[in-house]
């Protein structure tokens, strides 16, 4: 079974923000393979299915981006999931909008949910996508750049990345890792 989780913040000011396209892609993975996201429970929203004969859940932390590691844990210990079996998804300041990358393994960088997933679990050893939303033209905040809402001229790269995202993690349910590292790096 696969643990699939999507990074964001859960109040609808933050629904589209750059700092939630994890939560948008499991709401297009949820969309494409008809699982509910329904179940409230584990400090998050989330859904059972199958994708490419594979069960899954699809899990939107409700924690706030800096506790998402607190739902995650929780549900990995409930279900006894591997930690091999766990893909995270989440939004990345260092690449280019529209852009995604793959990794096996490694730190958090500056993300903060990413830095709370580590800590919880103890481990930097899971499967990760980041969807690239670039960095801010001008020194304006930062902050307000990754929560701030997100102007028309960017929305169809951003879009662009979150479609790939969900191809990458039907392709290393499919194909394993290294497969869909060669696809989409």
């Amino acid at each position: 079974m696969y643990l699939i989780v999507g990074l964001g913040n859960p109040e609808k000011d933050y629904s589209n923000t750059r700092h939630n396209m994890g939560f948008h892609v499991i709401n297009k993975i949820a969309k494409q393979y008809e699982i509910e996201i329904s179940k409230n429970k584990f400090k998050g929203m989330y859904g059972n299915g199958i994708i490419e004969g594979e069960k899954v859940i699809l899990l939107k932390p409700q924690t706030y981006m800096n506790l998402s590691g607190e739902s995650v844990k929780e549900i990995i210990q409930f279900y006894k999931i591997e930690v091999e079996q766990l893909i995270v998804i989440y939004d990345d300041i260092d690449i280019e909008p529209g852009m995604i990358k793959l990794r096996k393994s490694g730190g958090p960088g500056t993300h903060n949910g990413m830095k709370s997933v580590v800590h919880e679990l103890n481990t930097q050893n899971f499967k990760r996508i980041r969807v690239g939303i670039g960095m801010p033209i001008e020194k304006e905040d930062l902050i307000e750049y990754v929560i701030g809402a997100i102007p028309e001229e960017d929305k169809e790269k951003l879009e662009k990345g979150t479609d790939l995202a969900k191809e990458a993690v039907i392709e290393m349910i499919k194909n394993g890792m290294d497969q869909a590292m060669n696809k989409f790096n």
